[in-house]
């Protein structure tokens, strides 16, 4: 089931449910100070004169209080940071995220066959297992944010940082950038996938393999137009065309559930109207429009797309 909230109260993993915590305590202990502060407001304005032991109000309500609460919140938040998961890929799956404007490139290495298995936009993670990510960026900062499963770690060119993810229960998981990027931050999205231990190796077993090949004359024609249109300048199709690294890798474009990183549902007509005008759906994304392509042309290019599962 896809989580769109994106919260932080709604947590589906360890580290979440103690940051979750972090959250329900300081609303709790901010709503009771506010009550408390309210209140003695309320009883000053009643009274005129100057009530007895002003000064002790001063001092215990203005000196004493905050620092013991203060101290206490301090003490505690202390001792549930020190229970998050350690940012260590010992004994974890380990992940590449690379952030770019305005969206996410993601690796793995398949264990059966060696083969780097490369994908966008979406984070297939195993349930009940803690996964790396190692986290880069290509241009400026970013910043990766799932709210229900971590916190946020950012991501600074010219270095790897790290996140340490666990999820306890299968679904989709919305995350985003959280760090200003340029005109499309705010469309720059993510899901983190997790699913059991065997869909997972089942999946990925399945990323591994090359492109399904055009086994009709719609999806040949599809497959010629990507190749005469220089689309694998930018993209790569594994067994099609390959080493093309500055736009999503499409391999298995179609069985993503979102392209333009979160944007727009993957389907054809989708897939159709972000070829003809890729800047009306997302301004300033680098990709170029195929205003040349006549209608059969484009039609066959998103079915060939949509085909590749």
């Amino acid at each position: 089931m896809e989580n769109t909230l994106q919260s932080v109260l709604h947590p589906g993993g360890w580290d979440a449910a103690i940051i979750s915590q972090f959250a329900w305590v300081m609303f709790g202990a901010g709503a009771l100070i506010f009550v408390a502060v309210m209140a003695l407001l309320y009883l000053s304005l009643r009274r005129q004169e100057r009530p007895a032991g002003a000064l002790l109000w001063i001092g215990g309500g203005g000196i004493a209080f905050p620092v013991v609460v203060l101290s206490a919140l301090l003490g505690w938040s202390t001792w549930r940071s020190a229970q998050l998961a350690p940012q260590s890929s010992h004994g974890a799956l380990s992940i590449s995220v690379t952030a770019k404007m305005w969206w996410w490139e993601v690796r793995y290495r398949d264990p059966a066959s060696g083969l780097e298995v490369v994908t966008a936009n979406e984070i297939h993670i195993p349930t009940g297992r803690a996964v790396h990510l190692g986290l880069n960026s290509a241009d400026v900062i970013h910043s990766l944010w799932v709210p229900s499963l971590a916190g946020k770690r950012d991501m600074v060119p010219g270095r790897v940082t790290s996140l340490t993810l666990r999820a306890d229960k299968p679904g989709i998981y919305r995350g985003q950038c959280a760090e200003y990027c340029g005109a499309q931050h705010a469309k720059m999205a993510l899901h983190v996938v997790a699913s059991s231990p065997q869909e997972f190796d089942a999946w990925l077993a399945r990323q591994a393999r090359p492109a399904l090949p055009a086994n009709s004359p719609v999806l040949e024609r599809g497959r010629t137009a990507f190749l005469e249109q220089r689309c694998q300048a930018c993209h790569t199709i594994r067994g099609v065309a390959e080493g093309a690294r500055l736009g999503p890798d499409l391999t298995h474009v179609g069985s993503r559930m979102y392209i333009g990183a979160g944007l727009l549902r993957t389907h054809r007509a989708t897939l159709q109207g972000w070829i003809a005008d890729p800047q009306a759906s997302k301004p300033g994304v680098f990709m170029p429009g195929s205003p040349e392509l006549d209608a059969e042309t484009l039609r066959a290019l998103s079915t060939y797309l949509e085909h590749l599962k």
